[in-house]
């Protein structure tokens, strides 16, 4: 039993970088661009989804049109059924942050995945390795007396993180078995000393703060515009060709559009989960965001464009207090 769990230091190569985040459909993708337009920045996705290749509509990847007017990296890297972990996305990341560099463009990264976030600005936990045979057995009990017997046992050795995840979040639900079974330890202890304040650095951090009620109401109406763009055909042509694997079948809306399909979900009720289920997300989202102190909040009103934005965005980092 390993107990080598200690988390690892920030990445230095993010010193000097710049950071976008926010929940989702707060409007990252526009912001973004518009901040990148006025820094001459190349921009860095930091959303775990979009590094899906065909996966386009429901990870609402940039446009063609932005992807022209502002260089992008790593969207579309890896196909549907492959795996990413935090470690593999901070390699990835690095590289692309030197090849922007050496082209004398500044990195801007945009995107919302709290786990990506939480690595860049305070290092990668370094947690035993996957152990295969162990979730092959806890996947099966999970079929077999369904997901929430898992979420009980977690919740005897972790009522931390049984709390902080639904029991339907199968895959993490595992590894915090995985991890504890393996180490000895819960997982949420060592999360709580690694999201610890980190020493203050030259990274500029920013997210997008909406009010509650109406980002709930942008996320209902961007899931509405998503199904309008095609987005239920985009994953039954991903099925027909047995292309999703288990991270993509698990995707916001991907899960929900798959029972639906399946005949487990009639449309209306498949519309409401993915609502449902997106703002859920964005809840989790707002709690991580809340524990990096090094994060900018960025007031948003309806009437702000991404440009005004961008401009706020450059005043609060010009006028933040240094060190």
């Amino acid at each position: 039993m390993s107990s080598a769990v200690e988390p690892s230091p920030a990445p230095t190569w993010v010193q000097g970088c710049w950071i976008l985040s926010g929940p989702t459909a707060s409007g990252k993708t526009e912001v973004g661009v518009a901040l990148a337009c006025l820094l001459g920045a190349d921009i860095v996705s930091l959303d775990s989804m979009a590094l899906y290749r065909r996966l386009d509509i429901g990870t609402a990847k940039p446009s063609a049109q932005q992807r022209r007017l502002v260089p992008h990296h790593l969207l579309d890297v890896l196909e549907p059924h492959q795996e990413a972990s935090v470690a593999w996305y901070l390699q990835q990341a690095e590289q692309a942050v030197a090849a922007i560099r050496r082209r004398g463009r500044v990195p801007l990264f945009v995107g919302g995945t709290p786990l990506y976030l939480v690595a860049l600005l305070r290092g990668l936990s370094t947690g035993p390795p996957p152990d295969p045979q162990l979730r092959r057995r806890l996947h099966q009990q999970a079929q077999q007396q369904g997901p929430q017997a898992l979420h009980a046992q977690l919740a005897q050795v972790d009522p931390h993180a049984a709390a902080r995840l639904h029991p339907n979040d199968l895959r993490r639900v595992i590894r915090a078995l995985e991890f504890y079974h393996r180490t000895g330890r819960p997982i949420s202890q060592v999360q709580q000393h690694f999201h610890r304040p980190r020493a203050p650095g030259r990274v500029h951090a920013f997210v997008l703060q909406w009010p509650r009620q109406v980002l709930y109401r942008r996320i209902d109406q961007r899931v509405l515009q998503m199904l309008g763009r095609g987005w239920v055909e985009e994953v039954r042509g991903l099925l027909e060709q047995n292309a999703l694997g288990p991270t993509a079948r698990q995707a916001v809306g991907y899960r929900e559009i798959i029972q639906h399909l399946e005949g487990h979900l009639d449309y209306e009720e498949m519309v409401r989960r993915i609502q449902q289920r997106t703002r859920r997300y964005a809840k989790h989202q707002l709690t991580w965001f809340r524990r990096l102190q090094e994060c900018i909040g960025v007031p948003v009103a309806e009437h702000d464009s991404p440009q005004q934005l961008a401009q706020r965005i450059l005043h609060l980092a010009q006028n933040k207090p240094s060190g």
